[in-house]
């Protein structure tokens, strides 16, 4: 009686809501189908666009006249440390002036070698060591050493301040909430969705073409991953530690600093392994900047289409990648594990033996080369170089392959990406925004429908219509297929722990990996176009499906599959009626992290010849147009924050229903 009595409540909504959407959905088919009489419903006036853009660029300007003084003050004061980081790894130090100059060397590239394997030893033992000490020497031995240093000098600047700005954000945000809710938390989400490009524009118009304006933009970039590592790590304190805090007596700041942030370390760290990895992007990308190092290497070869030496210059940056990836997680795990504590020798190299015999290594090999070359720059009779071989592989695959290629190229052209992005293009803009808003309404309520509604017609007002939906057609279909192949990779790697082992390194370098490496390969083989940036963005954007889906399934508890067994159900059952139902609010927080980094990839993908929001923001850094530029990726910035507010809110009442 019961059961009935429920299912008599819920079905009048539910058959609501589907005579509403087909409704809503028979309107915007007769607004299409009536499109020469009602032009204005479908295709936003061209008389009505709100000129957002000249003012931007006019408030740009204006600061630029007026508080020029505050930018060469800035610049000034973050030059000097940037500067020694450059001489120190990448350059050299010239003291006084002329003829009578002296010269102090950068540091040996045989010391930094050294002292990298010292680190991984240090936090990870001997395997790390080994890995991360490899990684530097194989970028020695490729000939990308003093490129790779400009990088890991930016990098060396850029993420000690991103962290210590994003503590004291994070604990801002923590200790009030309506600064959390009102300020921190909207601010993180534009500073995340803002394609990388956008945060170029503003930099270049105000601290010139410098690597400082990189330095700035980096800083911008990869601070947000710190602030909520940080408010996640205060508020996951136990309240025991805190209480225990009050009843020793300590003030505010001692409880602070003294137990609650060291109480929050793990977490911390993690927050400091992300700064780390989107800082390394970012000056990658940068690089269009003035940051120079590896990333400028890869735009030159892309540029002159020289396949070898691109696709040297990635793997310096992967191996880069992944030596600061391991060291960062391995310093993560050491303070999560915790170390026992010994006895204190007041003696500093008893204290530090690793520091101490890193600065020894680093002093001494620096000092040789000043008398022995081969210390003081690496040899080129040790380098060596694929880049041949690269050109070749591609030459080889395009000559024997070519027809194959072609023909998928132009058959996905023609039959999937040309009628989707026409249908995209051709739907109306007022029925997208009618659309979008009853569908936050239903999930959410009137507040977030208005705040859907209103971000999807500010891509309209401002001119910027046909250019955002082929945005979305070409994100949409990317991570479309990169949730075909990843989910059933997911489930296939919860079902078997030995997949697993298999799959998870793979995705531990995906992840690893700059987005231009994406681009390279695929660039070679299929051209520039929608196929190549589709092909590089669903490698890119496939690694959160594959591992939330996995994590989704393995988190649901053993009691209830235990409970399905003893009712009799087969695995089979077990599966499909226990286990992905539960798993399902974790799979779709996947997909909405997969739409994400697509977002965030197509937008890279403009330098290989898509005609969307990333082109405009390309054309608009080319220019130095701030005011295109900005709005350009406000537009970006708002289909992420849609497409993250609505599956938000489907997980939230996914994780409701099932209690």
């Amino acid at each position: 009686m019961t059961v009935t009595a429920s299912a008599s409540e819920t079905r009048p909504p539910v058959q609501r809501w589907l005579l509403v959407w087909a409704l809503a959905l028979a309107a915007v088919l007769v607004v299409f189908l009536l499109q020469d009489r009602l032009p204005w419903a479908v295709n936003y006036p061209a008389e009505a666009v709100v000129p957002v853009a000249d003012w931007v660029s006019a408030l740009m300007r204006w600061i630029k006249s007026n508080l020029s003084w505050l930018t060469r003050s800035i610049t000034a004061v973050l030059g000097v440390p940037l500067d020694f980081a450059l001489n120190l790894l990448a350059k050299s130090f010239k003291i006084g002036h002329g003829a009578d100059a002296y010269v102090l060397p950068r540091l040996s590239w045989v010391g930094v070698c050294a002292v990298a394997f010292i680190a991984g030893h240090a936090v990870g033992g001997r395997k790390l060591g080994i890995l991360v000490g490899g990684c530097f020497l194989y970028i020695a031995l490729f000939g990308q050493w003093t490129s790779a240093m400009l990088t890991l000098a930016l990098i060396s600047i850029a993420v000690p301040f991103c962290i210590v700005t994003g503590l004291f954000a994070g604990i801002w945000a923590w200790r009030k909430p309506w600064a959390e809710r009102l300020i921190v938390s909207p601010a993180l989400d534009l500073m995340q969705t803002i394609p990388t490009f956008a945060y170029l524009i503003p930099m270049l118009l105000l601290f010139g073409n410098s690597p400082v304006s990189a330095m700035i933009a980096t800083a911008i970039f990869a601070t947000p991953p710190m602030v909520r590592a940080t408010m996640l790590g205060l508020s996951r304190v136990p309240s025991e530690i805190d209480d225990f805090s009050e009843m020793a007596g300590c003030t505010a700041r001692q409880k602070l600093w003294r137990v609650l942030l060291p109480s929050a370390r793990p977490i911390l760290m993690v927050g400091v392994n992300q700064v780390i990895m989107l800082a390394l992007n970012m000056v990658i990308i940068a690089s269009m900047i003035g940051a120079g190092g590896l990333g400028y290497d890869v735009l030159l070869a892309l540029r002159a289409l020289k396949v070898g030496e691109a696709m040297e210059a990635g793997l310096a940056i992967v191996a880069l990648a992944i030596a600061l990836d391991r060291l960062s997680q391995a310093i993560a795990h050491k303070q999560a594990k915790g170390q026992t504590h010994q006895a204190v020798s007041p003696v500093f190299w008893r204290r530090y033996p690793h520091l101490t015999l890193a600065l020894a290594i680093l002093a001494a090999t620096t000092l040789l080369s000043l008398y022995v070359p081969a210390f003081a720059a690496v040899p080129k009779a040790i380098t060596f170089t694929t880049a041949p071989l690269w050109k070749a592989a591609v030459n080889w695959i395009t000559i024997n392959f070519f027809d194959v290629i072609e023909a998928f190229r132009v058959a996905l052209i023609l039959n999937v990406l040309n009628p989707l992005r026409a249908f995209c293009e051709g739907f109306p803009w007022l029925g997208a925004v009618a659309l979008l808003g009853l569908a936050g309404y239903q999930l959410g309520g009137l507040r977030l429908a208005a705040l859907v509604a209103a971000l999807t017609a500010f891509c309209a007002v401002t001119g910027l219509w046909e250019k955002t939906m082929a945005t979305v057609y070409l994100c949409g279909i990317s991570a479309f297929i990169a949730c075909l192949i990843g989910i059933p990779i997911g489930l296939m790697a919860a079902r078997s722990d030995r997949f697993e082992k298999i799959v998870t390194p793979i995705i531990d370098t995906l992840q690893v990996l700059p987005s231009f490496c994406f681009i390279i390969p695929v660039v070679m083989l299929f051209r520039v176009g929608d196929v190549t940036a589709m092909i590089a963005t669903i490698a890119f954007a496939v690694v959160p499906a594959i591992r939330y889906t996995n994590h989704g399934i393995r988190q649901v508890p053993p009691a209830l599959i235990e409970a399905a067994k003893v009712s009799g159900c087969t695995p089979r059952q077990t599966f499909f009626r226990v286990q992905l139902p539960l798993a399902l609010p974790e799979i779709m927080l996947g997909v909405n992290q997969t739409i994400l980094m697509a977002l965030a990839m197509i937008i890279i993908c403009a330098m290989v010849g898509t005609r969307d929001l990333g082109q405009e923001v390309f054309i608009a850094l080319s220019k130095a147009d701030s005011g295109r530029g900005i709005v350009a990726g406000l537009a970006i910035a708002f289909i992420g924050i849609v497409a993250d507010r609505l599956f938000n809110a489907w997980t939230a009442k996914a994780r409701a229903r099932l209690g």
